[in-house]
């Protein structure tokens, strides 16, 4: 069976297509809709979900948070209570598709073989392989890694009534990551313009400047540091979740706070609240604004604004747009669930688009959010970032660039491969390197044809040609520093497999 999974930073949900053509959500095992994306490790096994989200606020160190902030992130590491093992992002996130997908095989009593995973938009390369390997390692065969935005505009089509053409301005806002996607519907294809976001800003940033405002108001009347008392530090944090939730439908709301003896409670009205996130909703108001206009369009241009993420509840968000734009938010889908819907109607293309006797009804055309690149020497011996293939170029896609070889009969070419838009190599980010081994007796300043390619997945290849001989010298392997090797990738797959989840 194929399904679709939002793997999201606070909750995750998994969709198919039922016997009736209509994506819908799997519940899991205890009835809900969505997964809160926690890890409870106890008793040697590993407890995804609710019960896990509630362990957190006593059991902080045993609890696992917010994973998808850290993919890509090798360096990250959580240790496992009662072992001398740890961790790292990609098994965190394994352990929670595992739990997703026994409970999807449990709802439907049938075994989940093959899924569409989606992703924030802006993720960048290190962060799409993470999120692969991740389902790999339980032994998912990955249809496709598609992006939230994306996923979101294909369940509005999916389920929209009239195929009016029109271009939609979708604003993704979730747990933890934010995109902005500019897209065209027409006659049956769904064509990404432009994508942005900040992989780094959502609803948790939102609980985050509830939290720091409490933890400064509480260490200012009793003298006492919170950071000192995790217990109180994790219920503070629960709290202030909470409390946004709250102030989406009431006006105030009072957090109580204790330790050490002394207990305070703080009111946090609706427009403190709103003064709190200002500069985080600002930043949405940017990248929303920059990325119209990377598409070629003005808000005149736009005919609605879909709304999706949990945090889009957030009342001021749709104030914020309708202010800027002229345009009232669209409220039809269900934020939680509409990317995970979409990610199951892409599934189902995936399986039209392999069988040569079944139609494709829809088309969809995703662009990639970061622009590649490598490190070469300019004039004065200095290293610059040398874009080759451009951001918002339309994915699968791939460009070509000549560089030239610095000496006579150079053996190799070291490549460092970026992703970033800017020509400052401090300002980028090097995905991993590559050596070219070069023919014997080139001359100084041979040309080398550098190509960069995006696969169906957002994920980068490439290759490298001789024009002096005239010869292909294939693909590059590239060394992803940020990525598992294949070594470690069957040596933690191994040991996960072992690991019970429930």
């Amino acid at each position: 069976m194929k399904v679709g999974i939002d793997l999201g930073t606070t909750n995750s949900a998994v969709a198919y297509m039922n016997a009736n053509g209509t994506p819908e959500i799997i519940t899991n095992s205890d009835g809900e809709r969505t997964t809160p994306s926690v890890i409870l490790v106890e008793g040697g096994k590993a407890i995804v979900g609710e019960v896990a989200k509630e362990a957190s606020v006593s059991q902080v160190e045993d609890t696992i948070q917010f994973i998808k902030r850290q993919m890509g992130n090798k360096s990250f590491k959580f240790p496992l209570p009662g072992t001398d093992r740890m961790v790292d992002a990609v098994e965190a996130s394994a352990i929670i598709l595992k739990k997703i997908v026994q409970d999807a095989e449990a709802e439907l009593n049938e075994k989940v073989t093959d899924a569409v995973i989606t992703v924030p938009a802006y993720f960048d390369d290190s962060k799409r392989n993470a999120t692969k390997d991740a389902a790999e390692m339980i032994g998912l065969n990955v249809l496709k890694i598609i992006n939230e935005p994306t996923a979101a505009a294909l369940a509005y089509y999916h389920l929209e009534k009239e195929k009016k053409d029109q271009m939609v301005a979708i604003y993704d806002l979730g747990g933890g990551t934010f995109d902005v996607s500019i897209v065209s519907i027409k006659d049956n294809e769904i064509q990404v313009l432009a994508t942005d976001g900040d992989s780094n800003l959502g609803g948790f940033d939102f609980d985050n400047a509830i939290f720091n405002y409490i933890l400064e108001k509480f260490e200012d009347e009793t003298g006492i540091d919170l950071y000192d008392d995790d217990e109180a530090m994790q219920e503070l944090r629960e709290n202030a979740e909470k409390c946004k939730k709250s102030l989406t439908k009431r006006n105030k709301y009072v957090v109580p706070v204790s330790s050490s003896g002394h207990s305070l409670r703080v009111e946090i009205t609706k427009e403190l609240f709103q003064g709190l996130i200002e500069s985080l909703l600002n930043r949405t108001q940017l990248v929303m604004e920059e990325t119209v206009a990377e598409a070629g369009l003005t808000w005149q241009d736009i005919n609605k604004v879909l709304l999706v993420g949990g945090s889009t509840r957030t009342p001021f968000i749709s104030e914020m747009i309708e202010g800027f734009t002229g345009l009232t938010p669209s409220k039809e889908l269900n934020p939680d669930e509409v990317v995970a819907l979409g990610a199951a109607v892409q599934a189902s293309l995936v399986e039209a688009d392999e069988t040569t006797n079944s139609k494709v009804d829809i088309i969809v055309r995703d662009v990639n959010s970061h622009s590649l690149g490598v490190l070469s020497t300019d004039d004065h011996n200095n290293y610059v970032n040398s874009i080759i293939l451009p951001r918002n170029s339309e994915i699968p896609c791939q460009e070509s660039r000549t560089f030239y070889s610095v000496n006579e009969n150079q053996q190799e070419i070291k490549l460092d491969v970026t992703e970033g838009e800017d020509e400052d190599p401090e300002y980028i980010k090097i995905i991993g390197t590559s050596t070219i081994q070069l023919p014997s007796g080139l001359p100084m300043s041979s040309p080398i044809e550098i190509t960069i390619s995006y696969d169906k997945n957002g994920i980068v290849h490439t290759r490298a040609k001789d024009l002096f001989n005239d010869i292909d010298l294939g693909e590059m392997v590239i060394e992803r520093q940020s990525n598992l090797t294949q070594q470690e990738f069957e040596v933690k797959k191994e040991t996960l497999l072992s690991i019970e989840v429930e």
